[in-house]
Protein backbone atom coordinates (compact mmCIF):
# COMPACT_ATOMS: atom_id res chain seq x y z
CA UNK A 1 0.00 0.00 0.00
CA UNK A 2 2.50 2.10 0.87
CA UNK A 3 4.42 2.08 -2.75
CA UNK A 4 1.13 2.44 -4.40
CA UNK A 5 0.80 5.92 -2.10
CA UNK A 6 4.16 6.64 -3.66
CA UNK A 7 3.59 5.86 -6.84
CA UNK A 8 0.28 7.88 -7.10
CA UNK A 9 1.72 11.01 -5.99
CA UNK A 10 5.12 10.77 -7.96
CA UNK A 11 2.71 10.24 -11.18
CA UNK A 12 0.39 12.95 -9.85
CA UNK A 13 3.12 15.54 -9.33
CA UNK A 14 4.42 14.61 -13.28
CA UNK A 15 0.97 15.23 -14.59
CA UNK A 16 0.88 18.72 -13.21
CA UNK A 17 4.26 19.61 -14.31
CA UNK A 18 2.86 18.21 -17.99
CA UNK A 19 -0.40 19.43 -17.94
CA UNK A 20 -0.95 22.72 -15.96
CA UNK A 21 -4.82 22.14 -16.21
CA UNK A 22 -4.97 19.41 -14.22
CA UNK A 23 -3.63 20.74 -11.11
CA UNK A 24 -6.63 21.29 -9.13
CA UNK A 25 -7.56 17.28 -10.05
CA UNK A 26 -4.06 16.24 -8.94
CA UNK A 27 -4.85 18.40 -5.50
CA UNK A 28 -8.25 17.00 -4.92
CA UNK A 29 -7.94 13.72 -6.06
CA UNK A 30 -4.11 12.93 -4.35
CA UNK A 31 -2.12 15.67 -2.98
CA UNK A 32 -5.30 16.98 -0.22
CA UNK A 33 -5.09 13.75 1.37
CA UNK A 34 -2.31 12.27 3.80
CA UNK A 35 -3.21 8.50 2.49
CA UNK A 36 -3.79 5.98 0.48
CA UNK A 37 -6.78 5.12 2.49
CA UNK A 38 -8.47 8.84 2.47
CA UNK A 39 -7.58 9.57 -1.14
CA UNK A 40 -9.17 6.07 -2.24
CA UNK A 41 -12.14 6.75 0.11
CA UNK A 42 -12.47 10.00 -1.73
CA UNK A 43 -12.54 9.56 -5.04
CA UNK A 44 -15.06 6.41 -4.09
CA UNK A 45 -17.62 9.23 -2.77
CA UNK A 46 -17.27 11.69 -5.29
CA UNK A 47 -18.41 9.28 -7.46
CA UNK A 48 -20.71 7.44 -5.87
CA UNK A 49 -21.99 10.19 -4.14
CA UNK A 50 -25.88 11.67 -5.39
CA UNK A 51 -28.69 14.42 -4.58
CA UNK A 52 -29.54 11.24 -2.22
CA UNK A 53 -26.44 9.93 -0.25
CA UNK A 54 -24.25 12.74 0.78
CA UNK A 55 -20.56 12.60 -0.66
CA UNK A 56 -18.55 13.89 2.94
CA UNK A 57 -21.15 11.17 4.58
CA UNK A 58 -20.03 8.44 2.35
CA UNK A 59 -16.31 9.55 2.42
CA UNK A 60 -16.84 8.89 6.08
CA UNK A 61 -18.54 5.93 6.07
CA UNK A 62 -15.81 4.33 3.59
CA UNK A 63 -12.58 5.82 5.64
CA UNK A 64 -14.39 4.00 8.69
CA UNK A 65 -15.09 0.73 6.47
CA UNK A 66 -11.79 0.66 5.87
CA UNK A 67 -10.09 1.51 9.40
CA UNK A 68 -12.22 -1.57 10.53
CA UNK A 69 -11.00 -3.31 7.26
CA UNK A 70 -7.14 -2.63 6.75
CA UNK A 71 -7.16 -5.70 4.20
CA UNK A 72 -9.70 -3.92 1.67
CA UNK A 73 -6.56 -1.72 1.14
CA UNK A 74 -4.11 -4.15 0.46
CA UNK A 75 -6.92 -5.76 -1.80
CA UNK A 76 -6.84 -2.45 -3.70
CA UNK A 77 -3.19 -2.15 -4.33
CA UNK A 78 -3.48 -5.69 -5.87
CA UNK A 79 -6.05 -4.51 -7.98
CA UNK A 80 -3.90 -1.83 -8.99
CA UNK A 81 -0.94 -3.78 -9.56
CA UNK A 82 -2.36 -6.20 -12.01
CA UNK A 83 -4.24 -3.68 -14.37
CA UNK A 84 -0.91 -2.06 -14.33
CA UNK A 85 1.15 -4.75 -15.18
CA UNK A 86 -1.44 -6.34 -17.48
CA UNK A 87 -3.16 -3.83 -19.73
CA UNK A 88 -1.18 -2.23 -22.21
CA UNK A 89 -2.86 0.80 -22.18
CA UNK A 90 -2.26 1.24 -18.73
CA UNK A 91 0.56 3.98 -18.03
CA UNK A 92 0.63 4.80 -14.55
CA UNK A 93 -1.36 3.61 -11.21
CA UNK A 94 -2.76 7.06 -11.27
CA UNK A 95 -4.24 6.49 -14.95
CA UNK A 96 -6.22 3.43 -13.35
CA UNK A 97 -6.85 5.07 -10.01
CA UNK A 98 -8.44 8.08 -11.44
CA UNK A 99 -10.04 6.66 -14.75
CA UNK A 100 -10.43 2.90 -15.11
CA UNK A 101 -14.04 2.02 -14.14
CA UNK A 102 -12.97 -1.32 -13.60
CA UNK A 103 -10.94 -0.42 -10.86
CA UNK A 104 -13.39 1.95 -9.03
CA UNK A 105 -16.31 0.24 -9.77
CA UNK A 106 -14.37 -3.24 -7.55
CA UNK A 107 -13.52 -1.24 -4.94
CA UNK A 108 -16.77 0.32 -4.48
CA UNK A 109 -17.33 -3.41 -4.44
CA UNK A 110 -15.34 -4.10 -1.62
CA UNK A 111 -17.06 -1.54 0.58
CA UNK A 112 -20.27 -2.87 -0.38
CA UNK A 113 -19.65 -6.31 0.58
CA UNK A 114 -18.47 -5.52 4.14
CA UNK A 115 -21.63 -3.54 4.57
CA UNK A 116 -23.17 -6.30 3.17
CA UNK A 117 -21.32 -8.68 6.03
CA UNK A 118 -22.26 -6.17 8.72
CA UNK A 119 -26.05 -6.80 7.23
CA UNK A 120 -26.44 -3.41 6.49
CA UNK A 121 -28.36 -4.40 3.23
CA UNK A 122 -29.78 -1.29 2.24
CA UNK A 123 -26.71 0.91 1.99
CA UNK A 124 -24.55 -2.23 0.62
CA UNK A 125 -27.92 -2.28 -2.43
CA UNK A 126 -27.38 1.14 -2.75
CA UNK A 127 -23.71 1.07 -3.71
CA UNK A 128 -24.22 -1.77 -6.12
CA UNK A 129 -27.01 0.49 -7.29
CA UNK A 130 -24.52 3.33 -8.09
CA UNK A 131 -21.83 1.31 -9.81
CA UNK A 132 -24.51 -0.29 -11.83
CA UNK A 133 -25.81 2.63 -13.09
CA UNK A 134 -22.68 4.89 -13.48
CA UNK A 135 -20.25 1.93 -14.55
CA UNK A 136 -22.73 -0.54 -16.29
CA UNK A 137 -21.17 -3.25 -13.84
CA UNK A 138 -23.22 -5.36 -11.48
CA UNK A 139 -21.78 -7.20 -8.32
CA UNK A 140 -24.00 -8.46 -5.87
CA UNK A 141 -22.24 -7.60 -2.61
CA UNK A 142 -22.92 -10.83 -1.23
CA UNK A 143 -20.49 -12.15 -3.86
CA UNK A 144 -16.85 -13.08 -2.78
CA UNK A 145 -13.81 -11.80 -4.84
CA UNK A 146 -9.95 -12.35 -4.14
CA UNK A 147 -7.56 -10.01 -4.84
CA UNK A 148 -5.44 -8.67 -8.28
CA UNK A 149 -8.48 -8.61 -10.24
CA UNK A 150 -8.57 -7.01 -13.29
CA UNK A 151 -11.94 -5.80 -14.93
CA UNK A 152 -10.77 -4.72 -18.59
CA UNK A 153 -13.05 -2.63 -20.03
CA UNK A 154 -15.49 -3.70 -17.84
CA UNK A 155 -19.30 -2.69 -19.57
CA UNK A 156 -21.40 -5.31 -18.86
CA UNK A 157 -20.00 -7.19 -16.48
CA UNK A 158 -22.24 -8.91 -14.09
CA UNK A 159 -21.37 -11.15 -10.96
CA UNK A 160 -24.16 -12.65 -8.71
CA UNK A 161 -25.06 -13.36 -5.42
CA UNK A 162 -23.23 -16.83 -4.50
CA UNK A 163 -20.67 -16.31 -6.96
CA UNK A 164 -16.84 -16.42 -5.98
CA UNK A 165 -13.68 -15.44 -8.37
CA UNK A 166 -10.29 -16.35 -7.02
CA UNK A 167 -7.20 -14.24 -6.81
CA UNK A 168 -5.29 -12.59 -9.85
CA UNK A 169 -8.09 -13.29 -12.36
CA UNK A 170 -8.62 -11.13 -15.45
CA UNK A 171 -11.89 -10.68 -16.61
CA UNK A 172 -13.21 -9.03 -19.68
CA UNK A 173 -16.21 -6.98 -20.89
CA UNK A 174 -19.80 -8.30 -21.08
CA UNK A 175 -18.81 -11.15 -18.88
CA UNK A 176 -21.36 -12.86 -16.72
CA UNK A 177 -21.31 -15.27 -13.76
CA UNK A 178 -25.02 -16.06 -13.93
CA UNK A 179 -27.29 -18.61 -12.03
CA UNK A 180 -29.47 -21.41 -13.19
CA UNK A 181 -32.96 -19.34 -12.65
CA UNK A 182 -33.44 -20.41 -9.03
CA UNK A 183 -34.93 -18.58 -6.51
CA UNK A 184 -32.15 -19.01 -3.72
CA UNK A 185 -29.61 -21.26 -2.94
CA UNK A 186 -25.63 -21.59 -4.12
CA UNK A 187 -26.20 -21.12 -7.76
CA UNK A 188 -23.62 -18.95 -9.27
CA UNK A 189 -20.18 -20.14 -10.37
CA UNK A 190 -17.02 -20.61 -8.48
CA UNK A 191 -13.67 -19.20 -10.39
CA UNK A 192 -10.06 -20.23 -9.39
CA UNK A 193 -7.30 -18.60 -9.67
CA UNK A 194 -5.19 -17.30 -12.39
CA UNK A 195 -8.59 -17.16 -14.88
CA UNK A 196 -8.59 -15.43 -17.57
CA UNK A 197 -12.42 -14.90 -19.00
CA UNK A 198 -13.00 -13.30 -22.74
CA UNK A 199 -14.88 -11.08 -23.60
CA UNK A 200 -18.78 -11.95 -23.89
CA UNK A 201 -18.21 -15.36 -21.82
CA UNK A 202 -21.39 -16.50 -19.93
CA UNK A 203 -20.55 -19.15 -17.10
CA UNK A 204 -24.04 -19.82 -15.28
CA UNK A 205 -24.65 -22.21 -12.99
CA UNK A 206 -23.07 -23.85 -9.46
CA UNK A 207 -20.21 -24.92 -11.61
CA UNK A 208 -16.41 -24.75 -11.19
CA UNK A 209 -13.75 -23.20 -13.22
CA UNK A 210 -10.09 -24.77 -12.51
CA UNK A 211 -7.44 -22.79 -11.71
CA UNK A 212 -5.41 -21.14 -14.40
CA UNK A 213 -8.62 -21.67 -16.73
CA UNK A 214 -8.96 -19.69 -20.03
CA UNK A 215 -12.71 -19.32 -20.84
CA UNK A 216 -12.42 -18.04 -24.75
CA UNK A 217 -14.35 -14.86 -25.76
CA UNK A 218 -18.21 -15.63 -26.35
CA UNK A 219 -18.66 -19.34 -25.18
CA UNK A 220 -21.26 -20.33 -23.11
CA UNK A 221 -20.10 -22.97 -19.88
CA UNK A 222 -22.52 -24.69 -18.74
CA UNK A 223 -20.20 -27.67 -16.80
CA UNK A 224 -17.22 -27.60 -14.62
CA UNK A 225 -13.45 -26.89 -16.62
CA UNK A 226 -10.70 -28.13 -15.13
CA UNK A 227 -7.58 -26.67 -14.12
CA UNK A 228 -4.97 -25.66 -16.80
CA UNK A 229 -7.76 -26.33 -19.23
CA UNK A 230 -8.94 -23.72 -22.14
CA UNK A 231 -12.66 -23.64 -23.57
CA UNK A 232 -14.25 -22.30 -26.14
CA UNK A 233 -17.77 -22.41 -28.36
CA UNK A 234 -21.48 -22.56 -27.17
CA UNK A 235 -21.53 -24.94 -25.58
CA UNK A 236 -18.00 -24.74 -24.48
CA UNK A 237 -16.03 -27.34 -24.99
CA UNK A 238 -11.97 -28.09 -23.66
CA UNK A 239 -10.08 -26.89 -26.91
CA UNK A 240 -6.18 -26.93 -25.83
CA UNK A 241 -4.01 -27.19 -22.54
CA UNK A 242 -2.76 -24.05 -20.40
CA UNK A 243 0.28 -24.24 -19.87
CA UNK A 244 1.29 -20.43 -18.45
CA UNK A 245 -1.04 -18.29 -16.58
CA UNK A 246 -3.64 -17.14 -19.06
CA UNK A 247 -4.64 -14.31 -16.90
CA UNK A 248 -1.23 -12.53 -16.52
CA UNK A 249 -0.47 -13.91 -20.35
CA UNK A 250 -4.20 -11.66 -21.16
CA UNK A 251 -4.17 -13.11 -24.68
CA UNK A 252 -7.34 -13.43 -26.65
CA UNK A 253 -6.87 -16.15 -28.82
CA UNK A 254 -6.31 -19.72 -28.26
CA UNK A 255 -4.01 -22.17 -30.32
CA UNK A 256 -4.85 -26.30 -29.69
Amino acid sequence: VGEVWQALQEDAHVNMQSEAILTSLMHGKIFTHVSFCRALAGHIASSMGDKDLDSLALRNMIVEIYTQCPTLLTAAAYDLKAVFERDPTCNTYLQCFLYFKGFLSLQAYRVANVLYTQKRFSLAYHLQSRVSQLFTVDIHPAAVLGVGIMFDHATGIVVGQTARIGDNCSILHNVTLGGTGKKEGDRHPKVGTNVLIGAGAKILGNITIGNNAWIGAGSVVLIDVEDNCTVAGVPAKPVAVCRNNPAELMRQNWIP
